[in-house]
C-alpha cells in the first residue's frame, strides 16, 4: 500500500488526462461510448480522491503521498548544474480537501453533461484535461509544473464556453443587453491571462533571488527572502491568483463567465477553478513570502470585505439565476479572503473549509440552474413562479445550496463562515460585523430567489414542465450528501485543514 500511496497523486493527475486520450480515439459518431468512457475516467479519479483524503494521516501532519521525477536539468557549471526542474508531488491539510472536492465536481460534472449532443467527444476531452490541471495545481510540489497546471486548468475554459456555452439577454423597462457566450469567453481569457502574467514575473523572480537554481517549492521555503524582496513581489501573487479568485475589483470577467459557461463548466469554475487563486495565495505566497503577505494583508481583508458586500448586492439585484449565483460566488470567495488576512488559525482554517463547502453549494447551484434552463429554456427570474409544483425534486436541491449559501446551521456554509466570523472577531472586529452584514444580505436574496422562483401560485406557462432526469437527480444528491456530511461531521475535515493551516503559520510568529 506505501508503494501505491507514492503513486497516488500522479494517478490522480494521469487519469483524467488518459479519459482524454481514450475518448479522443472513439469516433465521434460513437456519443453513448463516449458518454460511458468519460463517466468510467471520472468515477476512478473521484474513488482515488477519497482514498487520498480519508488516507491523509492529520496526526503527522506535512506533505505526504510524496513522489518526485527529475525532468529538466540546468545546463553549465557551478552550484546551479546538479539541479533540475522536477515533477514533485504531494499533498498537505489544505490541499487534501481540495482534491476530494475536485474529484466529486469532475464526476458531477460528468454527470450533467449527458445531455449534451453537439460535439460531445471535443467537450469531454476538454473537460477531463481541465480537471487534470486542477488536480495538477493541488498536488505540485515545483513551482514550474504548478504553473504548467495552473495554465492547463484555465486554458480549456475558452473553447469550453465559446462552443458549447450560451448567450443571455437583459431587458427591463429603461434598457435591454445582451452578452454573447464568446464575449464571455474572451473576457475570462483576458483577466485569466494577464493575471498568470503576474504569476509567472513573481515564480522567475523567485527562482532567480533564491540562488539555489530549483523551483521546488520544499527547498525554496528553506530560502529567506529579503523583506524588500517579498513586499515587492507577493502583490504580484496576490493579484495574479487573486484575479482567479474572483478578488474586487479584478472579478468582472467571474459574472459574465458563469453566465456564458454550459452547466458542467460552471460548476467547475466556481466550485474548483476559483479556489485555485486562493490556494495559490496560500501555497505560494503565504509559503515562500511570509513578511510580505503579513505587510499585505490588511489590503487583501480590505478587498475581501468589499467582494462581501459588493458580490451580495449586486446578487440582490439580478434578473438572471446564474447571474445571481455569479455574484453569490464573488461575494463567498471574498469570506475565502478574509479568512487567510486574518493569520489566525480559526480564520485560515475557516477559509479552506469555506473554499470546499462554497465548492459544494456553488456546484450544485449551477446543477440545479441547469436543470431549469434545460426545461424552461430561459433563466429570467421575473417569469418563474410556482415552480416546485412541477419540480419538486429541483426545488429541494436549490433548497440545499441556498440554505448552505446563507449559512443554516447543520450544512457545510455554516461551520465554514462561523470560523471565518470567529477569526475575524480576534483580529478585525469590525470587518466581521460587515461580513455579517454580507451575510444577511445573502439570506435576503437566497430566501426571495427561492420564493420568487419555486413558490406562490404556479404560472400556466409550466404546467407541462417535468423535473431532473435520473443522472441529474444522482449527480445533485452526491453534491447535497456532502454539504450535509460537512455540515452535520466537519470535525474530520477540520483536523486534517488544521494539520496544514498550523504548519503553515508557524512561519508567523504573531499569527494567533
Amino acid at each position: 500500500m506505501e508503494n501505491f500511496d507514492s503513486y497516488a497523486l500522479f494517478l490522480l493527475v494521469v487519469i483524467p488526462m488518459a479519459g482524454a486520450v481514450v475518448v479522443m480515439l472513439i469516433p465521434g459518431a460513437l456519443r453513448q461510448q463516449i458518454r460511458w468512457v468519460s463517466s468510467a475516467f471520472a468515477l476512478a479519479a473521484m474513488l482515488l480522491s477519497f482514498y487520498v483524503f480519508w488516507a491523509y494521516d492529520h496526526e503527522v501532519g506535512g506533505f505526504q503521498f510524496q513522489r518526485s521525477w527529475d525532468w529538466l536539468a540546468l545546463p553549465g557549471t557551478g552550484p546551479l548544474s546538479d539541479k533540475a526542474i522536477t515533477l514533485t508531488l504531494g499533498i498537505d491539510g489544505i490541499a487534501a480537501p481540495m482534491i476530494l472536492l475536485t474529484g466529486i465536481v469532475l464526476f458531477t460534472g460528468v454527470l450533467i453533461s449527458w445531455k449534451i449532443a453537439d460535439r460531445n467527444k471535443e467537450f469531454f476531452v476538454l473537460y477531463l484535461l481541465l480537471l487534470s490541471g486542477v488536480f495538477g495545481v493541488f498536488v505540485s510540489l515545483d513551482l514550474f509544473f504548478f504553473f504548467f497546471f495552473y495554465e492547463l486548468a484555465v486554458l480549456p475554459m475558452y473553447l469550453l464556453i465559446g462552443v458549447w456555452g450560451s448567450s443571455s439577454e437583459f431587458k427591463n423597462i429603461r434598457y435591454a443587453f445582451s452578452r454573447s457566450k464568446e464575449y464571455g469567453a474572451m473576457k475570462l481569457m483576458i483577466f485569466l491571462v494577464a493575471g498568470s502574467v503576474l504569476i509567472w514575473i513573481a515564480i522567475l523572480a523567485i527562482f532567480v533571488e533564491s540562488g539555489i537554481g530549483s523551483f521546488n517549492l520544499l527547498e525554496l521555503q528553506n530560502i529567506t527572502f529579503s523583506e524588500n524582496f517579498q513586499r515587492v513581489f507577493f502583490p504580484f501573487l496576490m493579484v495574479g491568483f487573486g484575479v482567479l479568485a474572483g478578488l474586487w475589483p479584478f472579478h468582472t470577467w467571474s459574472p459574465d463567465g458563469h453566465v456564458a459557461a454550459p452547466t458542467a463548466v460552471s460548476m467547475v469554475h466556481a466550485g474548483v477553478l476559483m479556489k485555485l487563486g486562493a490556494f495559490g495565495i496560500i501555497r505560494v505566497g503565504m509559503l515562500l513570502m511570509p513578511e510580505g503577505a503579513q505587510d499585505w494583508m490588511p489590503v487583501l481583508i480590505g478587498l475581501g470585505t468589499v467582494n462581501v458586500l459588493y458580490g451580495a448586492w449586486s446578487a440582490l439585484g439580478q434578473t438572471d439565476l446564474k447571474y445571481v449565483i455569479g455574484y453569490s460566488s464573488v461575494s463567498h470567495m471574498g469570506y475565502v479572503m478574509m479568512g487567510i488576512a486574518t493569520l489566525h488559525s480559526l480564520g485560515v482554517s475557516g477559509a479552506v473549509l469555506q473554499m470546499l463547502s462554497h465548492g459544494l453549494m456553488t456546484a450544485l447551484f449551477f446543477a440545479v440552474v441547469g436543470v431549469v434552463y434545460d426545461k424552461t429554456h430561459t433563466r429570467d427570474i421575473n417569469v418563474f413562479e410556482g415552480l416546485s409544483k412541477r419540480m419538486g425534486f429541483t426545488a429541494v436541491m436549490f433548497a440545499v445550496a441556498g440554505l448552505a449559501s446563507l449559512g443554516l446551521p447543520g450544512l457545510s456554509g455554516f461551520v465554514a463562515e462561523l470560523l471565518v466570523f470567529l477569526g475575524l472577531f480576534q483580529t478585525y472586529p469590525i470587518l466581521g460585523v460587515l461580513g455579517i452584514i454580507g451575510a444577511a444580505i445573502t439570506a435576503v436574496y437566497i430566501l426571495r430567489l427561492m420564493a420568487k422562483v419555486f413558490f406562490g401560485p404556479l404560472s400556466e406557462r409550466w404546467q407541462d414542465e417535468t423535473d431532473a432526469s435520473g443522472l441529474e437527480r444522482f449527480s445533485t444528491l452526491i453534491l447535497a450528501g456532502f454539504i450535509l456530511l460537512v455540515g452535520l461531521f466537519p470535525f474530520p475535515f477540520i483536523r486534517v485543514i488544521n494539520s496544514g493551516v498550523l504548519e503553515l503559520l508557524q512561519k508567523f510568529p504573531e499569527a494567533g
